[in-house]
């Protein structure tokens, strides 16, 4: 009995440690950004599209399937 209680005890001590590592990594890999608050909610919500850029109009004159 006591090999098999052992067992457990290290099964436990293997899960915590992974569990742990787990939410370092995590955690870490959180951008900057999301961290913080420099924006405006107003700002946040503003519309960033814009059909008639210049991007956006090359874009679809590029990809534009061909007359038939």
């Amino acid at each position: 009995m006591k090999e098999q209680d052992k067992g457990i005890e290290r099964r436990d001590f293997l899960r915590r440690m992974t569990t742990g590592v787990g939410l370092a990594v995590g955690a870490s890999s959180l951008p900057l950004e999301a961290l913080a608050a420099d924006e405006p909610a107003d700002e946040k919500r503003k519309a960033r599209y814009q059909a008639n850029s210049r991007d956006v109009q090359s874009f679809y004159r590029v990809n534009r399937y061909p007359a038939e």
